[in-house]
């Protein structure tokens, strides 16, 4: 049976924010257009384990999150992408970077220097602007832990694009393909 209109109406409003979650959970656009892709397919083959009381945006969001576990487990051969490289690929593809294009390559390499367990819920607050609580839900970890992490994430990305830290990513952290 299909998922009622009404389900299907509360998913498509959701998208933008699903692709923009998935372009900064994964730092790259092709990858970024699969995670929201299967996180739109399970969402649709499980409609019916959808709480109508439940924000379909954070119930999206974690779906998007599982499926990039998924991905990263599966894809165990880390690729580490140099600033500079990237810009060339950008220059070659002849994107459109913004008006600031030093800033955000900083901020995308800064980014990849962050573990995962910094990125995620770092990006869930700042760019998705989730609250503490449905980051905790999405994330399915404590939310004193949610806490924890956005703020030793906050310091570290500061340090990064004040130019300190330089020498190694945080501890653990594997380094994620960016172009």
């Amino acid at each position: 049976m299909n998922a009622p209109a009404a389900f299907r109406r509360q998913l498509l409003g959701a998208i933008p924010r699903l692709r923009r979650y998935a372009r900064a959970l994964t730092l790259d656009e092709a990858a970024a257009d699969d995670l929201s892709q299967q996180a739109l397919e399970r969402a649709l083959l499980h409609w019916r384990q959808f709480d109508p009381e439940r924000e379909m945006g954070v119930w999206l969001l974690s779906i998007a999150h599982n499926a990039h576990l998924d991905t990263v487990r599966r894809n165990a051969r880390i690729t580490v992408t140099d600033p500079e490289e990237l810009l060339r690929v950008q220059d070659e593809r002849d994107a459109d970077p913004g008006t600031d294009v030093g800033l955000r390559m900083d901020l995308m390499a800064a980014l990849t220097r962050l573990s995962a367990e910094q990125r995620e819920p770092l990006l869930l607050v700042c760019v998705e602007q989730l609250s503490y609580s449905e980051v905790a839900e999405v994330l399915r970890i404590p939310i004193g832990t949610v806490m924890s992490r956005v703020c030793r994430g906050r310091a570290a990305l500061r340090r990064y694009l004040e130019g300190g830290a330089q020498q190694r990513p945080e501890s653990g952290s594997p380094l994620k393909r960016v172009v």
